[in-house]
């Protein structure tokens, strides 16, 4: 039996109506809406009862979290939309090939359309998102409201229709409305992580205390990771106390399936191995050898967020440390003499006792990775080189924010400042190198100027793996200067506009490609560097590709019959079909994609057979015997490509007879 796919985002309240009729069918009772028409409902009271050992009462009063509009949030981000994406294949990077996402619409929507295809399959959430200073744009809409509501309530629209508006601090519902604008988003989010997945959340002062309440109230307090406080700036001119901080919130999808500690993957130091030679030096020449490369190594390394300070000292191997990790700092250790090489008695034990056996301790002292003091009286040292140091995720960062300026511009030089207060990709590093493994994805949906893929691409690069991304941003108009005036469209600043960039996510995409294009340059020593994918599948969101009446039926009369005899929009293409199919079956946009020629008509295949698709208007009934050759697990086509049910009920026998595993779908 041919499927018809529903070509929208998925209805959260009736599954979860549907779970919760499971374990308390009791619960569920019948009522009529609007309308006359009955339908089912959950007695809330009952529901209540259900869940409580003692006698429930009606009391209003309990510690959570609540403002105006709560519900209606909880609302909107439980109720399903049409929208869809469409490719944009003119502004992407190897489309075909690429497992990377770039997606241009409101961030809500791209949530609610990503919500089947990457439903737990996130390992790490970062977004920067309004700080609600009373100068931000949010998003807000009216939701399932007319047009003229949608805009006379939120006063601003853009060119493109994007409902936007500038919540200041005169708005009576200052903190509301940024607290609903991200409830319904994190919602989503949420339901996107991996059980061991975790989000990450920029934010200042303003509004750090809200984000935790409504993160405790989605994400659970037990699964609260930390917050992060980063020291960014130097306030040289305070009034009261000087700012100079922000915070990152980190909660967890289950923090009972996290690693027990995280480490950085990365090496925090690049390696310093001196090629000195084999010819005896004297002892002065290896010195200044040594101090020139120290003082080369600092200067790479001084913005790492690590203890620079304890690695004074650099030999042939490199820069390390001097740390008395030798001895037991708990319990009794191991007992034995560690001579002095120019006493010749034994150096003084530790308290405790040694923390390595003897024959490790011989294998470092063989290796010249132990410290001695100037005579037996002082506790022996260990050498911790710098290029073997795995950093752990520390609740205070020190960090110039102003290197994010400093990066754009060398990717962006023929501009002064092509967008404000950008995040620095060092920070980004840090956070993503902590927790995301091969072939982990990463999902930003409030992007900026991409600074999240960027660092994506420099990980990659770095240790070979595979991880990721999705970006998300809304394309918010740039500033226009006119005769030294502002005149904001939304957005970040003038030289933008007159770079020629329109959008936030024009400066995104670009930024990406020079990002990508740069590394591959600066790392052609490295093995595998023409490897690295470097690319990305660009989106957009619109309405979608089915007329209404795919939706709502009961708005067809009689006479607009033969209208309607495709339910396909005029203007829509084979490839923004593909898509939003791709979407409704669950299947994630970053599958390899094929196009083949057969009979005359254009197919698609994706993932070698995961799913084949043909969405010409004639097909030749030809192709149906090759597609069925190839054993796919879906196949697709438009219902309005077969002339008439003769047509269809030969496509069902032939898969039967040839491929009868395929589940065959129409639109």
């Amino acid at each position: 039996m041919i499927e018809k796919l529903k070509m929208q985002t998925p209805n959260i309240t009736e599954q979860n109506m549907e779970q919760i009729a499971k374990l308390f069918p009791n619960v569920m009772t019948e009522t009529q809406d609007e309308n006359g028409k009955v339908q089912k409902v959950i007695d809330f009271d009952l529901l209540k009862q259900s869940l409580s050992s003692v006698l429930v009462d009606d009391a209003d009063e309990r510690y959570r979290l609540d403002w105006p509009g709560k519900k209606a949030a909880l609302l909107k981000a439980n109720t399903p939309i049409t929208k869809t994406l469409r490719p944009c294949r003119e502004d992407s990077v190897n489309f075909d090939s690429t497992e990377n996402v770039y997606i241009e619409g409101d961030n809500f929507e791209v949530l609610k359309i990503l919500q089947e295809s990457y439903l737990g399959k996130i390992k790490m959430i970062y977004i920067d998102p309004p700080y609600n200073t009373g100068k931000d744009f949010i998003y807000k809409d009216k939701f399932m409201a007319n047009k003229a509501d949608y805009e006379e309530e939120l006063g601003v629209t853009d060119n493109e229709d994007n409902k936007l508006f500038k919540n200041t601090d005169t708005n009576g519902r200052f903190h509301s409305d940024w607290l609903s604008m991200m409830y319904e988003r994190l919602i989503i989010a949420r339901d996107l992580l991996k059980e061991d997945g975790v989000i990450f959340i920029s934010i200042d002062d303003n509004e750090v205390h809200n984000l935790r309440g409504i993160c405790d109230d989605i994400f659970g307090e037990e699964n609260f990771v930390g917050k992060v406080i980063w020291k960014n700036v130097t306030d040289n001119n305070p009034t009261n106390i000087a700012i100079e901080h922000e915070y990152i919130v980190a909660y967890a999808k289950s923090r009972s399936s996290l690693e027990p500690v995280w480490k950085s993957t990365l090496s925090k130091a690049k390696d310093i191995l001196l090629n000195i030679g084999n010819e005896l030096i004297g002892k002065y020449e290896e010195q200044e050898t040594l101090q020139r490369e120290y003082s080369k190594w600092f200067r790479e390394n001084k913005n790492q967020l690590w203890p620079l300070e304890n690695y004074k000292f650099i030999d042939r191997q490199g820069v390390y440390s001097g740390e008395r990790g030798v001895h037991n700092p708990g319990k009794e250790g191991y007992r034995y003499d560690i001579i002095h090489p120019t006493t010749g008695k034994p150096c003084k034990e530790p308290l405790m006792g040694y923390r390595f056996p003897k024959d490790t301790i011989n294998k470092m002292i063989d290796e010249g990775r132990i410290i001695y003091g100037e005579d037996e009286n002082k506790l022996v040292e260990i050498k911790v080189y710098a290029k073997d140091y795995k950093q752990k995720l520390s609740s205070v960062m020190s960090l110039d924010g102003r290197t994010g300026t400093n990066e754009l511009k060398d990717l962006f030089p023929e501009t002064k400042k092509i967008f404000t207060n950008p995040k620095t990709i060092k920070l980004l590093e840090e956070l993503v190198s902590f927790v995301c493994n091969k072939n982990d994805i990463i999902l930003d949906f409030f992007s900026g100027s991409g600074s999240m893929a960027h660092s994506v691409f420099k990980l990659n690069a770095e240790d070979g793996r595979q991880r990721q991304f999705i970006m998300a941003q809304l394309p918010e108009e740039t500033f226009e200067v006119t005769d030294g005036k502002e005149f904001p469209k939304s957005g970040t600043a003038g030289e933008a506009y007159k770079a020629g960039y329109k959008t936030i996510a024009e400066i995104g995409k670009e930024r990406i490609r020079r990002a990508g294009n740069k590394i591959v340059a600066d790392n052609q020593d490295k093995d595998g560097i023409n490897k690295l994918d470097i690319g990305f599948r660009v989106y957009k969101t619109d309405s979608s590709n089915m007329k209404e009446v795919h939706y709502h039926p009961e708005q067809l009369k009689q006479d607009d019959l033969f209208k309607v005899v495709d339910n396909t929009k005029d203007g829509r293409t084979p490839d923004d079909f593909l898509t939003q199919v791709i979407l409704d079956l669950g299947l994630e946009l970053n599958l390899p994609i094929e196009q083949k020629d057969m009979h005359g008509n254009k197919v698609f295949i994706v993932q070698t057979n995961a799913l084949v698709a043909c969405f010409d208007d004639n097909i030749n009934v030809k192709i149906i015997d090759e597609i069925a050759q190839l054993k796919p697990f879906k196949v697709v086509f438009k219902d309005a490509s077969f002339a008439d049910s003769k047509d269809r009920i030969n496509l069902e026998e032939r898969f039967k007879r040839l491929s009868p595993e395929t589940l065959i779908t129409v639109i």
